[in-house]
């Protein structure tokens, strides 16, 4: 009886083995350089701590391509792990077989587990030799030209591009006074050749209404243009502030005298004419400060 206990004792202290996993190829036959899928599961007790292979395991004689991983699956005090392999193989072995381990670990020790051994048949494309052929068959040349589609150069694109607009900058540094000035004389220019047409606008309107209406807009039409090319507020000054501006200038005294008559005054038949010089000397003295200001 001590001896039977003794016995028991020592079997049920024994630990347990470890299940077998189970691997095998999702396929039986494969191409040369085609994908191949390669499952490994494992059922165990919830409790086990279990590492599956990774990129970095021997796969051989297949080359690993990558991997799905499944979550672990727990189920009346089982638990099942899952993982695909992703696989290719360029070996001519007409049998290949694969077995991936799987890692338990207990404490400070671990176990290696092995699958069965999974194979899958390899389908050849080209008949084989007769076993009395002596030379390997000649091999056919087609040397004809395969079109293939351009591609967009993205690097030399980018390059040319990033060169481009550092030129554009330098040259932009270089001459942006000469650039500012032309776009300057530009503007200036097409503001005083908009003045000339406006101003002869309101002269000929004058002449045919003799209205006081034209004349005025007609010196308002001058003040705006000159505070733009004097860059002042010239258009609020009144008559005695802008004669002394222009430094009692004679044409712009007298046409501002003739017309202030009109404006604020009663036009007399008489004084036509000399809101006519006062047109001229307006337009003259707008001429002579535009010259002077793009020299």
């Amino acid at each position: 009886m001590i001896l039977l206990l003794l016995l028991n004792g020592g079997i049920a202290a024994r630990p347990t083995p470890p299940d077998v996993p189970q691997g095998r190829f999702l396929k039986k036959t494969v191409l040369v350089g085609a994908p191949l899928d390669y499952e490994l599961r494992y059922e165990h007790a919830p409790d086990l701590e279990v590492v599956f292979p990774d990129s970095l395991a021997r796969f051989a004689p297949f080359e690993y391509a990558g991997k799905t991983f499944f979550p672990t699956h727990t189920r009346q005090e089982r638990s099942l792990d899952r993982v695909i392999y992703h696989l290719r193989t360029f070996q001519l072995d007409s049998v290949q077989t694969l077995a991936l381990p799987v890692v338990v670990l207990q404490g400070q020790d671990t176990l290696s587990v092995m699958p069965l051994p999974s194979r899958v048949r390899l389908l050849r494309t080209a008949p084989p030799l007769p076993a009395d052929a002596a030379e390997l068959p000649a091999l056919r040349q087609n040397l004809a030209l395969v079109p293939v589609e351009p591609l967009f150069n993205y690097p030399y694109w980018l390059a040319g591009t990033a060169g481009a607009l550092l030129l554009l900058a330098g040259s932009a540094t270089l001459f942006r006074r000469r650039l500012t000035r032309r776009y300057q004389a530009y503007k200036l220019r097409k503001n005083h050749g908009y003045f000339l047409a406006q101003f002869a606008r309101h002269t000929e309107r004058f002449e045919l209404s003799r209205s006081a209406t034209n004349v005025e807009r007609a010196v308002g039409l001058w003040k705006n243009y000159l505070a733009r090319l004097e860059n002042s507020e010239l258009n609020s000054f009144t008559t005695r502030e802008i004669v002394a501006y222009f430094e009692n200038d004679v044409d712009v005294r007298k046409a501002l005298t003739a017309t202030d008559k009109v404006i604020y005054g009663n036009l007399q038949t008489e004084d036509a004419k000399e809101v006519d010089r006062a047109f001229q000397r307006l337009r003259g003295f707008a001429e002579r400060r535009y010259a002077s200001v793009t020299q």
